[in-house]
């Protein structure tokens, strides 16, 4: 019997298990897209899922991220967890679909570089002050 985290959907999507080639990490949609225009050329994959939490984006790591990950308002999926990927040509929704799809240089971000966007975009805490 098949693996059901490989198991295409009618739509052609296909559902993947976080931990095995990836670790994924959930992000808002508002501070995902402020994230991707931050990182620039240093995003690699990342899908939007506009069905999950009012609108989320996934950015791809490294195995292994998640189980040091520590960023406020976002979410580490590691082992076990399972993950929507949609077809390489669907760039748009409904449903989940590529923000920026898989490239020749593949499908991870630099932790520390998407940490650091995500700071960016989420912007300094009351109190706090962005050095000069």
């Amino acid at each position: 019997m098949p693996s059901t985290t490989r198991l295409p959907s009618p739509a052609g999507a296909r559902l993947r298990e976080s931990g095995e080639d990836w670790d994924a990490i959930r992000v808002p949609r508002s501070v995902g897209l402020s994230a991707l225009a931050v990182l620039g050329p240093r995003c690699a994959a990342a899908i939007e899922d506009p069905l999950v939490s009012s609108g989320v984006v996934y950015f791809f790591t490294a195995v292994g991220t998640a189980t040091t990950w520590d960023v406020e308002n976002t979410r580490a999926l590691a082992a076990g967890a399972t993950l929507t990927i949609p077809p390489v040509r669907r760039t748009e929704g409904p449903g989940a679909h590529w923000r920026v799809c898989p490239g020749e240089d593949g499908w991870l971000t630099d932790p520390g570089a998407l940490a650091a966007a995500i700071g960016d975009a989420f912007g300094p805490c009351v109190g706090e002050e962005r050095p000069a």
